[in-house]
């Protein structure tokens, strides 16, 4: 059973945002990602999104792209993913999803991907160029390894792409601030409100949004509005200046909570 319902159940019998930071498995250094991911976890981090290096990351901005080359020069493959999930979920039992492109799942094999995921305590999946031509098959598959299948809504999204994700969505849907690609920015795009509003009126499934935040405020701007907001370049960019990523990663997530 996913573990991301009774995550979400805690957070709103806790009456608080959460929050999900994402970060490149493999970045900065292949054995790095398990001590990161417990920093994070210990600093209070609610889920973990684990990105699966992939060498054309088409929703990535400068940040992600550089951390997942890095990955790959690291030696990251799927399999290496699977590793490092395994090893995070031994010291948790918080709430991890992989994050990753369609090429490398289908070259991984689909069935054989979601069971692994599973079996290595993955909850939930995010697909950024999943098309909703692909969606029937990459669905059954994690319905039958018990994961959720999360997808994404943006300012642009038709009502009929809503009601369709409304429609399949499991776990929560993924919630894009701003149309283009991931990145820190100085301010959340006037869209938001009016996007939540859309995707809130045509379904219950927790809504989290994501890219570009990257400030406290930002966090206390969507308390009330939003079940959590996603973190990711900002996090990267903390790590790649720090010579320890771990203790660096957990000082962000204290100063994005508005405790440092």
């Amino acid at each position: 059973m996913s573990r991301i319902g009774p995550m979400f159940e805690r957070l709103r019998a806790e009456g608080r945002l959460g929050l999900f930071p994402f970060i490149t498995t493999g970045y900065p250094r292949l054995d790095s990602t398990p001590d990161l991911a417990l920093a994070l976890f210990d600093a209070g981090a609610d889920l973990l999104e684990l990105g699966i290096p992939f060498s054309d990351p088409l929703a990535e901005g400068r940040t992600v792209q550089a951390t997942t080359y890095q990955a790959l020069r690291n030696g990251v493959t799927v399999a290496r993913c699977m590793e490092a999930a395994a090893a995070i979920r031994a010291r948790t039992e918080k709430p991890l999803v992989f994050m990753g492109y369609i090429n490398p799942i289908l070259a991984y094999g689909m069935d054989r991907f979601t069971a692994d995921a599973a079996a290595a305590g993955v909850d939930g999946l995010i697909v950024p160029d999943l098309s909703m031509e692909e969606t029937a098959g990459l669905h059954t598959a994690c319905q039958a390894a018990g994961l959720d299948l999360i997808f994404f809504l943006a300012p642009t999204s038709t009502e009929e792409r809503v009601r369709q994700v409304a429609a399949l969505a499991s776990g929560f849907i993924y919630c894009i601030s701003v149309t283009g690609v991931t990145g820190s920015r100085d301010s959340l795009g006037d869209e938001v409100d009016s996007l939540l509003g859309r995707i809130r009126a045509m379904t219950s499934t927790p809504l989290a949004l994501g890219f570009g935040l990257s400030r406290p405020e930002h966090l206390r701007h969507l308390e009330g509005r939003v079940d959590a907001a996603i973190v990711g370049s900002a996090l990267l960019d903390a790590i790649a200046k720090a010579d320890d990523p771990a203790a660096a990663g957990a000082a962000f997530v204290h100063w994005m909570r508005g405790e440092a």
